[in-house]
């Protein structure tokens, strides 16, 4: 279908619809942004004339992030501690009738829920319940027929529905609990802490082996809140700020050192009125894309001299 668009305006409209696809399905900003430039690639260079640019670069997309796929599911299992996603703090792409499940479907909690699912369930469920495509488009996308579709969704809704993630439905509500948490945690308040916490809340980090990591979860509010309590009064006297903002559509912050490079991010997952898993993200190969890295062994061994000259 003739636009009177050149094939770059094309693509720039659609940018952000394929970044989205691609981050759903690789849970990495870096490796989706090169699928996104991978798809271009393919798209400028066709000698065809291309009737669908959606369709085209879709599916473009789609093959090449799940073949990233398969391959980082290798490395993943090599991987050393818990995995979490690199966290996003800003989806491109926005669609206000489908706005919950957007919102929904990038949290750090589905995402880990969408690694259950093999590469082509995957694909299909992020592409049809996420992005609404249709089955024919699907199917296209992916490379297999609408009924062989049409059952790689049934099993990756049945998958999903068993451990689906639920957040609080009040946005104003979670982001009140929010602020009084980071209020809490500033003033290093154990008390007013472990109220905001879930019985069983979980606090976990992904440093990959490449930066100061917890030895394991910690559990419960009264672990969670002591441990809070005792680091980030100590950060605050090195000079480490936490800088409030949404990561992976769930409230958080991001850690600066004195010199503003990003040290980790802190993603909350809120439910029924309290904090249920609190997620850090340490590992350097995944906050280079927030701007200059944070050397995370020389501000432990900072805040350990902190700690003791309190003590």
């Amino acid at each position: 279908m003739k636009t009177g668009k050149t094939r770059t305006e094309e693509f720039q409209e659609l940018r952000p619809l394929l970044f989205s696809i691609a981050y759903r399905l690789l849970g990495s900003v870096v490796e989706a942004e090169d699928a996104v430039q991978e798809a271009w690639l393919r798209f400028a260079g066709s000698p065809t004339e291309i009737r669908s640019p959606k369709a085209f670069l879709s599916a473009a997309v789609t093959r090449i992030s799940i073949d990233v796929l398969r391959s980082a599911r290798v490395r993943r299992e090599e991987y050393v501690g818990p995995w979490f996603p690199e966290p996003l703090l800003a989806d491109p792409y926005a669609d206000p009738v489908r706005s919950a499940e957007l919102a929904d479907s990038v949290s750090m909690a589905a995402l880990l829920l969408l690694e259950r699912l093999s590469p082509l369930e995957r694909a299909v469920f992020v592409l049809r319940e996420v992005f609404d495509f249709g089955f024919p488009e699907v199917a296209s996308a992916v490379g297999r027929s609408e009924s062989a579709c049409r059952q790689l969704a049934v099993r990756a809704r049945r998958h999903m529905a068993e451990g689906r993630p639920r957040f609080e439905a009040d946005r104003r509500e979670r982001e009140e609990l929010a602020a009084r948490f980071f209020e809490a945690l500033h003033e290093g308040d154990v008390a007013a802490l472990q109220d905001l916490l879930a019985a069983d809340v979980s606090l976990v980090g992904d440093s990959g082996g490449k930066a100061p990591q917890l030895a394991r979860a910690v559990l419960g509010a009264q672990n969670v809140a002591r441990l809070l309590a005792a680091v980030f009064p100590a950060l605050a006297r090195i000079e480490v700020t936490a800088e409030r903002h949404e990561v992976n559509g769930q409230p958080g912050a991001i850690l600066h050192d004195r010199h503003g490079k990003v040290l980790q991010t802190f993603s909350l997952d809120i439910l029924d009125g309290r904090i249920q898993t609190i997620r850090l993200v340490l590992n350097p190969d995944k906050l280079g894309h927030m701007g200059p890295v944070a050397d995370a062994w020389a501000i432990s061994g900072e805040l350990k001299q902190a700690r003791r000259t309190v003590e």
